[in-house]
């Protein structure tokens, strides 16, 4: 819905009516009989008045109240949707007076400041419930209004999908550092964490924003997801995204333009036309803070501790009692997570003493060498175990492992066995590699064992034979051969794995060029949610996804600058972005790649091109 001024409403209300009844009506999916009282209403509110009206100047800051009147009964459905441009410390009130929504403020509003008062998703007729459109009124406590505008759109950093409901935040710009209530100097970048912006607007379902009435100045740009809804960044709970540069809006608000339109979020086209001029990338910050925030201990010989920041920098750990090499540790890849066993079958206290030497952020924020002593009950059900044996399960005497072989996979993950515990007498020698060729005719086979980079825990067999289409292949893993830190043995498993021989699968290869760094390449589902396959690459290369269904899929390809296989995170304060993510893109401008039954399909794609 365009905006104009009030004078020039009345004449057209009679036929605003009709034409929002076209407008909205295919949007309405109810193919029920409709009652005996006559067809079912499927026309949204539409605005009849508005006090004051748009474009006023000299509002009063005090006991300011804006009236929007319908031409029937309305709800409000979102009270959050009533959105107030700059924010004030307490969200806009309201209250129902006949056909009419009365919107007022607890506290007075600045003088001689351009404010907007955003109605989209808030409200809707009281009968049927059909949406109101939306409405953006602009109003002055001063002589004038403000005329710029600025576009843009949220992404989630590791899907690049939009994102919906994130407020994003203006602040303008006085160099480097400024005043806080005109005593504290801080960072631009600390802003968000200490006052509320100049000027803000809330996301669209397209992840869209437009930020209009504002100064022309200079401004640093934000958005994030205002858990608490109090307009400034709270780095537990709120994810957050940044713009590296100033920017200065270039456009002057006319409400011809289609970004200042009201459509409905399922008019695909018409959303996608609008022009974006900034990126924003959405992600949850890592603590800085750094502490032991959790601890549990899982077993007789098993406990772990967490800590509130990643790369914890841990100097050494002792139990008290029990010597320093029966101790096996073991970090996650993050460094923020550490499992801790002890390698002794003996029964171990109800109370274990661990104590904990490591760099603790002090009451400075700075990292200073601590000791922590922590106290780790066994659990109670381990307590009950040892008063109970005859409640003991085989599980509970054997050193227990999985092992995982999937035929789509095989070729490029091996088999994998992972133990519940650590183990501390393996014979990898002693595994029985065989396969059967289609005729039934047996065969031995090498192979290599590995053990995973980031879990000792877990192994990688991989045969040395080429894999081929209708062969079996087993893997023996014989009794007691393993034992793992509570001194028992393994039970004897046989796994066996085949190539899928659906002739209707299909194959894709991709030939990368362009690489002068590290990678991470991610074959997505449709919905970009599951990661189907996965690799690290740090040069040209061919890459096979072999054994796909028919169906669409997406290609996700991140930059991994420091090579540790992960999608580093951003810091806002430290103005670092999180690492690139880039989809691949067909020449339609789709990022789905649609891949048909029994293809062979080569994808060629350049990184430098892709990351440019």
């Amino acid at each position: 819905m365009s905006r104009f001024r009030i004078s020039n409403l009345f004449p057209a209300i009679p036929i605003a009516l009709v034409l929002a009844g076209s407008m909205f009506s295919h949007s309405c999916a109810n193919t029920t009989t409709p009652p005996s009282g006559g067809p079912k209403d499927t026309i949204p509110p539409v605005i009849r008045k508005i006090i004051p009206e748009d474009g006023t100047v000299f509002v009063p800051a005090h006991r300011t109240k804006l009236e929007f009147g319908f031409n029937e009964y309305v709800v409000v459905k979102d009270a959050q949707s009533i959105y107030l441009s700059p924010p004030q410390e307490k969200a806009p009130k309201y209250r129902i007076k006949g056909k009419s929504v009365i919107v007022y403020f607890e506290n007075d509003l600045d003088s001689n400041k351009t404010y907007t008062l955003d109605l989209t998703n808030a409200i809707a007729d009281n009968n049927e419930g059909n949406m109101f459109p939306g409405y953006t009124l602009t109003f002055s406590t001063g002589s004038r209004i403000d005329s710029m505008m600025m576009t843009g759109t949220v992404l989630d950093c590791n899907t690049l999908m939009p994102v919906k409901g994130a407020t994003v935040m203006l602040y303008a710009y006085q160099g480097d550092s400024t005043f806080v209530n005109d005593t504290l100097k801080v960072p631009t970048d600390s802003l968000p964490y200490l006052r509320r912006p100049d000027a803000a607007v809330k996301t669209d379902d397209w992840g869209y924003f437009c930020l209009r009435n504002i100064r022309d100045t200079l401004y640093r740009l934000y958005a994030l997801m205002d858990e608490n809804r109090n307009n400034k960044y709270d780095p537990d709970n709120d994810k957050v995204a940044f713009l590296d540069t100033v920017i200065r809006p270039m456009v002057k608000v006319n409400d011809s333009l289609p970004e200042l339109q009201k459509y409905l979020m399922t008019d695909t086209l018409a959303c996608l036309a609008r022009k974006s001029e900034h990126e924003l990338h959405l992600f949850k910050e890592t603590p800085s803070k750094q502490m032991i925030v959790n601890k549990e201990r899982l077993g007789e010989r098993t406990a772990y501790i967490t800590f509130m920041a990643p790369y914890a920098e841990v100097d050494s750990l002792w139990f008290k009692g029990i010597p320093s090499r029966k101790v096996i540790t073991q970090f996650n890849i993050k460094r923020d997570s550490l499992e801790i066993w002890i390698n002794d079958p003996k029964p171990q206290p109800d109370t274990l003493f661990l104590n904990v030497s490591y760099l603790k952020t002090d009451s400075l924020w700075k990292l200073s060498p601590t000791v922590e002593e922590i106290k780790l009950s066994k659990p109670r059900k381990s307590i009950a175990a040892k008063s109970s044996s005859r409640d003991l399960k085989h599980e509970d005497t054997i050193a227990v492992f999985t092992t995982t072989a999937q035929g789509e996979t095989v070729e490029q993950y091996g088999i994998e066995i992972e133990f519940k515990y650590p183990v501390v007498k393996g014979a990898f020698d002693s595994l029985e590699f065989r396969y059967l060729n289609p005729r039934q005719q047996e065969s031995k086979g090498k192979y290599t064992v590995t053990r995973d980079s980031l879990n000792l825990r877990k192994y990688v067999v991989r045969p040395e034979v080429k894999f081929m289409p209708g062969y079996e292949y087993f893997l023996k893993i014989p009794h007691r051969k393993f034992q793992d830190i509570n001194g028992f043995w393994n039970d004897s498993t046989e796994v066996k794995v085949s190539l899928p021989n659906d002739d209707k699968l299909s194959n894709v290869n991709l030939i990368l060029s362009g690489v002068h760094n590290f990678y991470i390449v991610d074959l997505l589902n449709e919905k970009r949610d599951k990661v189907l396959r996965s690799y690290r690459i740090d040069k040209d290369c061919t890459l096979p996804f072999p054994y796909l269904k028919a169906g669409k899929y997406s290609i996700r390809i991140i930059e991994d600058v420091n090579g540790n296989g992960i999608v580093d995170t951003g810091n806002l304060l430290a103005h670092k972005q999180p690492e690139k993510v880039r989809f691949y893109k067909l020449a339609d401008g789709t990022f789905l790649i649609d891949i048909p039954e029994m293809t062979e399909l080569d994808q060629e794609i350049n990184i430098e091109e892709l990351f440019r």
